[in-house]
């Protein structure tokens, strides 16, 4: 049995990636201390010097980006309400680029706050503090739906409002629940 994604096509061992890369340099990747391709390049160089640093990051984001249209169709309706909408993620500066742009998040959002840009990452009550202060919101008009525990804790502590998405609620389902007062600023 052979692997196909990061053998077959790349040529490249996930565990040497990991190793040599993500071990080593992501948490200053993520947080926006170092650009993305800096270390990247020197990495490839030495475990899969056939591969250019482009060549692994469209791989990486096409293969690490699928979107749930019908999910961002029912998004887009509860933003056409008049509803902003905002993403909090952990992503360095060229993968916020690339969802913004290239998946086209930019049509269903209002902007993007993320980890590099922020200088520190969820679940960091440090994360949601600077969002709040930049958007020049107060904390409890703030409304996180977040998949992971920890962040849901996080923004919690932080005065946040929260739901912790288990994947079987639909953007309408979580809008209609969200009718009762207090009804947030932000989704």
């Amino acid at each position: 049995m052979v692997d196909v994604d990061g053998v077959l096509d790349l040529g490249l061992r996930m565990e040497d990636l990991q190793r040599e890369f993500f071990d080593v340099y992501w948490e200053d990747v993520v947080l926006g201390r170092v650009m993305l391709a800096e270390p990247l390049g020197p990495v490839l160089e030495t475990i899969a010097p056939h591969l250019t640093v482009d060549q692994l990051i469209d791989y990486w984001f096409r293969q690490d980006s699928r979107l749930d249209r019908e999910f961002m169709r029912e998004l887009s309706e509860i933003r056409s309400t008049g509803v902003r909408v905002y993403l909090a993620t952990n992503q360095e500066h060229r993968r916020a680029g690339y969802l913004m742009k290239d998946l086209g998040l930019a049509e269903h959002i209002d902007d993007i706050y993320y980890s590099g840009q922020m200088g520190a990452k969820k679940p960091s009550q440090e994360f949601f503090d600077r969002v709040a202060s930049t958007m020049s919101c107060v904390a409890s008009e703030l409304l996180l739906i977040d998949d992971t525990p920890a962040n849901i804790r996080a923004a919690d502590a932080a005065g946040w409002q929260t739901l912790h998405w288990t994947g079987k609620e639909s953007p309408t389902m979580v809008w209609d629940a969200l009718q009762k007062p207090p009804l947030p600023k932000l989704l």
